[in-house]
């Protein structure tokens, strides 16, 4: 007997993490003209809450390289559209594909802050799983790993960090995680959208 087509779960209303569909930016919204643009998957699971990152591999000359980040890249001249770019960027990264997901919209493009970087313009579809699938990480990667959200919140995680980046002293704010720190475009990806998912609690 033939099975019906696969259908994803519907969220429950009271879901945190699928009521981000009625935040979040419209992921079809047009991109500033004659920028090169790129594109990452911010991938979430319900139960447990949590997220998937990457750790760039070592590459010389790759601005990028080693850190902590969302799978992405830049488009290809074949990508449709940043949505495709996301998608197939996050099946060659991890071997997940987003067809089993639900795209719940866009967080506002970012760019790069320092001169020295490519002047690229990200932009950061949020996608909601059903469950968290294994990894399966190309020659890109070093790692993956789904982490609960609530890693983010622990108190001391969230500070200031100084590194030697493109030759400058760089003080940044930024995740300090059991494997590595999670700063730059990736920390101004994260910290908006655990806003968005639960406000920050009160300063002491």
């Amino acid at each position: 007997m033939a099975s019906g087509p696969k259908v994803f779960p519907k969220p429950d209303p009271g879901d945190r993490l699928a009521a981000l569909a009625g935040r979040l930016a419209d992921p079809a919204a047009p991109l500033p003209p004659a920028r090169p643009a790129a594109a990452v998957a911010v991938l979430l699971t319900a139960a447990p809450e949590s997220v998937l990152l990457i750790k760039r591999a070592e590459h010389s000359g790759d601005r990028w390289s080693g850190q902590l980040a969302f799978p992405g890249g830049r488009a290809a001249p074949e990508d449709p559209d940043l949505l495709a770019t996301a998608r197939r960027e996050t099946a060659e990264e991890v071997g997940i594909a987003l067809e089993a997901g639900r795209l719940l919209g866009a967080l506002p493009d970012l760019a790069p802050r320092t001169p020295v970087l490519p002047p690229i313009v990200v932009r950061p579809f949020v996608f909601l799983l059903p469950a968290r699938p294994v990894p399966a990480v190309n020659h890109e990667v070093a790692a993956a790993w789904w982490l609960p959200l609530d890693t983010f919140r622990a108190p001391g995680i969230y500070r200031p960090a100084e590194s030697r980046r493109y030759g400058t002293l760089v003080r940044t704010p930024g995740y300090h995680l059991e494997m590595g720190l999670l700063w730059g475009m990736s920390e101004r990806i994260l910290t908006p959208l655990l806003a968005l998912i639960a406000p920050p609690p009160p300063s002491a």
